[in-house]
C-alpha cells in the first residue's frame, strides 16, 4: 500500500493537471443575461435556508461562488457526473454558454482569498483539503469551490456523495474514502465556519 505522503504527491500532480485544463474551459459570462435565463435557478438558490427534501440538506449559497466551479458542476449534473434529477433537468435545458452566463449571474462577486483562517482546523482540513481549498475555505483557483459559510450540513452531504460515487470526481473520491463520518462533521463544521461566508442570491420581489 502507498504511504500517505506518496498519494498525496499523485493526488496533487492530477489536480494540478485538473488546473491546467480548467483554464480553457470557460469565457466570460454575461451576467445580465444570466439574470434572465436564470431565474428558474432562484426557485431553490434563490430561498434562504431552503432545504433538498430528499434527502434532506440545505441548498447551497452560490452568492460569492467562483463561477468556474458553478459552470464545471453544471457540466457534471449534465453529464450525470453527478445524481440529482432536479440538477439534472435544469444542466440540461442549458447550453455551455448558458452556463457561463447563468453561473457569472448567480456567483456575483468572489469571495476574497486573503481572509485570515476563523479557528483551529481539523488535521484532515490540513492534510486532505487545504490544499485545494484553503485553510479560510476559498478554493485557490477558480476550478476549486470556495466552502467558506456554506452550509455544513450541505458540505457533509457532498462528502458523502463522493464517496459513495454519487459524485464522480478522482481526486475527490479518494479524499473522500478517507474520512469517517466524524472527520466529514469536523471539515463541514470547520468551513461551514469560515469568514467571510458565502450567501443566498437575491430573489426579486416578482417571483
Amino acid at each position: 500500500m502507498p504511504s500517505m505522503s506518496n498519494q498525496w504527491v499523485k493526488l496533487a500532480a492530477i489536480a494540478l493537471v485538473a488546473v491546467a485544463l480548467a483554464g480553457t474551459a470557460r469565457a466570460a459570462g454575461d451576467a445580465q443575461r444570466g439574470k434572465q435565463i436564470g431565474y428558474t435557478c432562484l426557485g431553490c438558490h434563490g430561498i434562504e435556508n431552503y432545504k433538498n427534501v430528499y434527502p434532506t440538506y440545505s441548498v447551497p449559497k452560490l452568492v460569492g461562488q467562483h463561477p468556474e466551479y458553478i459552470v464545471a458542476a453544471l457540466q457534471s449534473y449534465r453529464g450525470k457526473q453527478r445524481s440529482h434529477g432536479t440538477m439534472y433537468a435544469q444542466s440540461s435545458s442549458l447550453s455551455d454558454q448558458d452556463m457561463e452566463d447563468v453561473a457569472a449571474y448567480l456567483a456575483g462577486v468572489v469571495l476574497p482569498a486573503g481572509a485570515a483562517p476563523t479557528g483551529t482546523a481539523p488535521a484532515k482540513v490540513t492534510e486532505l483539503c487545504s490544499a485545494c481549498h484553503g485553510a479560510n475555505g476559498v478554493g485557490i483557483v477558480g476550478i476549486y469551490p470556495t466552502l467558506a459559510g456554506q452550509h455544513a450540513d450541505y458540505l457533509a452531504r457532498a462528502l458523502v456523495e463522493y464517496q459513495k460515487g454519487d459524485r464522480k470526481n478522482p481526486i475527490m473520491g479518494s479524499f473522500a474514502s478517507q474520512l469517517s463520518a466524524a472527520d466529514i462533521k469536523a471539515i463541514a463544521d470547520y468551513y461551514g465556519a469560515q469568514r467571510p461566508v458565502l450567501k443566498t442570491v437575491l430573489r426579486p420581489n416578482w417571483l
